[in-house]
Order: C-alpha cells, then structure tokens, then sequence
C-alpha cells in the first residue's frame, strides 16, 4: 500500500511539471454586429473635468498606439488615470477617451477603435 501512495506522489510530481503557460495578447476585434440592448452604468459629473492632464507621451514603439491619460470621475472628484499602450489593429484608429457636454452634465467617451 505505501509503494502504491509513494508511486501515485512521484507520477502526481512529475505530472506538475508538464503544464505549459503561454501569454495571449490578441484580442478579437468584432466588425459588425447587430446592436443589442443591454443595461449601462454611466456616471454623468455635474462640472467639466480639469484642463488635459499633462503627461510626456513616450516615444514611438511599433504595433502599439499610446492612449493618453484622462480624467474619471469618482462620483466627488476627478481622479487623474494615466495612459497606456493599445496594440494597434490594423484597419482601425484609436479614438482616445473625451468628455462632451451634455444637457444633463459632462459624460466621459471612453478610448475605442474605430473602423477606418
């Protein structure tokens, strides 16, 4: 009985070591699809976000777009979010996140691809 649990722990310890990780960074871009209704949170600030938030945008790197930084609002106070690197999609630009002004207030766009 103990060769049999001392086999079965040498078989389980070799087995652990088989497992292969492999980082996936493409995400699928869909092209068309029909809208559909679905519930969204969107949280309205009651006064215009700060002037642009300065910030050195780095250097070109190839197959990636910066986002710029922006504001979010908390529900109290914008909050400075920093920007990142988009790997780029071909046939597609990245329209980098922005407020608007709405009747009800100021509502954040957040950074997407577009088609084109």
């Amino acid at each position: 009985m103990q060769i049999r649990i001392a086999a079965l722990a040498a078989l389980t310890m070799l087995a652990s070591g088989c497992v292969e990780e492999r980082v996936v960074h493409d995400r699928p871009v869909v092209v068309e699809r029909p809208i559909v209704r679905r519930e969204v949170v969107e949280v309205i600030a009651p006064q215009p976000p700060p002037e642009r938030i300065v910030e050195v945008e780095p250097a070109r790197r190839p197959g990636y777009v910066w986002a710029r930084g922006y504001w979010r609002w908390t529900g109290r106070e914008y909050v400075a979010m920093p920007g990142h690197w988009e790997v780029e999609r071909p046939g597609y630009h990245y329209v980098h996140p922005h407020y608007e002004h709405r009747n009800d207030g100021w509502h954040l766009n957040v950074g997407v691809w577009v088609n084109g």
